[in-house]
């Protein structure tokens, strides 16, 4: 497992969550799911509100910016 998770990969890792599982319900590409979790990318604000949706399914106080720098 790489050292550098930003805060949403740390977040599945915690819940023991799969980035599958984010994949399937946020309809965002496993690539894109993949770098943001790695901290090579920082989301669109699109993407930020898919994979938001699909958060607050589990955790309906999570707000964006306990996952994303914004």
């Amino acid at each position: 497992m790489p050292k550098h998770r930003s805060k949403l990969g740390r977040w599945i890792d915690k819940e023991g969550r799969s980035q599958e599982w984010l994949i399937e319900h946020s309809k965002v590409s496993r690539n894109t799911i993949s770098e943001i979790c790695s901290g090579k990318r920082n989301p669109s604000f699109p993407t930020i509100q898919k994979i938001m949706k699909a958060i607050k399914k589990v955790d309906k106080k999570a707000k964006a910016e306990d996952f994303f720098d914004i």
